[in-house]
């Protein structure tokens, strides 16, 4: 009996591999979806990993050691380094996928010729060095334009492109040919891809929707229903549209996959760790204990902070910000504060 073929076989034999020389930078568990995700369309992708312990364990056992360890590579498609000059030289497009908190100690270490490559956030977090989104980090720390970068965007847990379960990505720049060279190395028979402009409408929304998340995960831990969660949802995605029309107009509907569509998958799903946080958080834990007892990254604790300030500087009112603020960095009472809140919602 013929074996049957698996999506990734089927894809490779519909069409000849990509020749474009592309890196990622990240050893995390959406840095290695990503260079799962391009392994279906590239000959070869370089990695840069955290260290020589984790390039070894790839090395050894052809997957990572730490995250989605299911996913199996073919040590032919990789190119691995710890040194990010090296991957950076080798590649004309640079996917950065680090935590937020690490990019800037990642990127400081970054002295080689970088003014042509196109850069692709793949980071759902504010980077703490000069609170602000990774479009502005590159532009003002390394003179790195938006016509050379890309953010991408949408529903795509990673442990679900492990799976090879039908995701989608939204990839946003202002440059069509970029667009193009993005969508046809990221477009599988289980990633489907999208094009945008809205750069930092893109990169915002994905990180307030990890910011409501950790509040679905509160409401979620203190025993609010799935009623509830859908009329918290509802008032989250209008928050964000007034949020992300008061820091920067554009043409945007954020009924599309890459606004509502994440902001879903990530309130809901038991892969969002934001989601996971605020559930422990719920349920009583210290912020402090419910983030020491994650091990991942949960991009909307660092993010609320800054989302906060700048909502205040600018005269929003965001009632679910103000309520996961307080919680998060002003030791207020989830309970009483969350009760407080469904006065606010409708």
């Amino acid at each position: 009996m013929a074996k049957k073929k698996t999506n990734s076989e089927s894809s490779n034999a519909k069409k000849a591999k990509n020749d474009v020389s592309v890196g990622v930078v990240g050893s995390g568990s959406f840095a290695t979806a990503i260079v799962k995700m391009l392994v279906e369309n590239c000959k070869v992708v370089h990695w840069c990993v955290r260290n020589e312990f984790v390039k070894g364990a790839i090395e050894l056992r052809g997957h990572n050691p730490t995250y989605l360890t299911a996913v199996n590579f073919n040590l032919k498609n990789l190119k691995l380094t710890t040194d990010v000059n090296e991957l950076v030289t080798a590649c004309d497009i640079v996917v950065l996928a680090t935590p937020s908190i690490y990019l800037s100690d990642t990127l400081d270490k970054m002295n080689c010729e970088y003014k042509d490559k196109i850069f692709v956030s793949a980071i759902k977090g504010i980077i703490p060095k000069v609170n602000d989104v990774v479009a502005h980090y590159l532009r003002d720390e390394f003179k790195i334009g938006f016509r050379n970068q890309a953010v991408i965007a949408g529903p795509c847990h990673a442990e679900e492109v492990a799976m090879e379960r039908l995701s989608y990505l939204t990839v946003a720049t202002v440059e069509d040919e970029t667009s193009q060279k993005l969508v046809d190395i990221f477009n599988s028979d289980f990633i489907k891809v999208h094009s945008s402009k809205d750069i930092l409408g893109n990169e915002y929304s994905a990180i307030l929707k990890n910011i409501f998340a950790i509040g679905a995960g509160i409401a979620s831990g203190l025993g609010y229903g799935d009623n509830f969660t859908a009329v918290f949802v509802s008032n989250a995605i209008r928050e964000m549209e007034t949020f992300l029309e008061a820091i920067y107009e554009a043409p945007r509907d954020v009924n599309e996959s890459a606004y509502l569509g994440d902001l879903l998958v990530t309130a809901y799903s038991l892969f969002s760790r934001n989601r996971s946080l605020g559930n422990l958080i719920g349920k009583g834990y210290t912020v402090k204990s419910a983030i020491q007892s994650m091990n991942m990254i949960a991009e909307g604790y660092y993010a609320a902070d800054s989302i906060y300030k700048t909502s205040k500087q600018k005269g929003l009112k965001l009632p679910i910000i103000d309520t996961i603020y307080g919680i998060l960095y002003e030791g207020k009472n989830a309970e009483k504060q969350f009760k407080k809140l469904t006065a606010k919602l409708n």
